[in-house]
């Protein structure tokens, strides 16, 4: 069912005042709002929903469940340019679903998931995958890579054995604060670790996307370097139960 004229009005005035924001905080850190990637997430969000924010501009769609995505991807299937990424806790025998469904998975948090998905690109024949590493930043109910575990290194150094991935940089959900400036040491604790990777220029290793910042906290996050910022809420309204 294509989206209603008020359902379209509204995620596209939602999406309008988003990339306002964005280019401010953008100018405020001396940076071009081209380079940061509005990614609206559509966990629980109905298929007209999705029509709408991809009729008001939105190529680039995040998903959290691989078997709640498939359920609708039949529904948007006129789409045809729209990336869908698949940015929640992937679990093994979902692998090979996953790789289906999604352009790329930006919640790789273990070197096992990661061969794991190697293989199966393998097995499909298709282009490598570009994925991105999940750091767990400071939350322990989070997934994610802790930065100071020997894991990370394992993954890092793995990449050059993992040639149907394509590493492209890092995603991290910190803890939440009622006051957005409480994720500013998260955000930074990221880009740091970003920095750092990117600095010892491994074989096989992108670091051109930080994937941090969401609905309450993306503008901190671009100030801190985020290069695309996930955001739901403030363009849907609430998660439908």
């Amino acid at each position: 069912m294509p989206p209603s004229k008020e359902m379209s009005a509204h995620i596209r005035d939602n999406i309008a005042e988003i990339r306002q924001r964005i280019s401010q905080a953008a100018q405020r850190s001396g940076r071009k709002s081209s380079d940061i990637s509005l990614m609206a997430v559509t966990k629980t969000q109905p298929a007209d929903k999705i029509i709408a924010a991809y009729e008001a501009g939105i190529r680039l769609f995040g998903e959290n469940r691989v078997q709640e995505f498939a359920g609708k991807r039949e529904s948007l299937s006129a789409l045809k340019d729209a990336v869908f990424t698949l940015i929640g806790q992937l679990q093994s025998n979902k692998v090979n679903k996953a790789i289906e469904l999604f352009s790329a998975i930006h919640s790789v948090d273990s070197l096992r998931l990661a061969e794991r998905i190697n293989i199966a690109v393998e097995r499909a024949g298709t282009e490598p995958l570009p994925v991105a590493i999940e750091i767990n930043i400071g939350d322990p109910a989070k997934a994610g890579i802790s930065p100071n575990s020997p894991e990370l290194e394992q993954l890092l150094d793995a990449a050059p054995h993992l040639p149907h991935l394509r590493i492209k940089g890092l995603m991290a959900i910190p803890p939440f604060t009622p006051d957005p400036e409480g994720a500013r040491p998260y955000f930074r604790r990221l880009r740091e670790l970003r920095d750092s990777i990117a600095a010892r220029r491994l074989p096989e290793i992108g670091m051109e996307l930080l994937s941090m910042g969401m609905s309450h906290d993306f503008e901190v996050a671009i100030e801190e370097a985020s290069t695309c910022v996930r955001v739901g809420t403030a363009i849907f309204g609430e998660r439908q139960k």
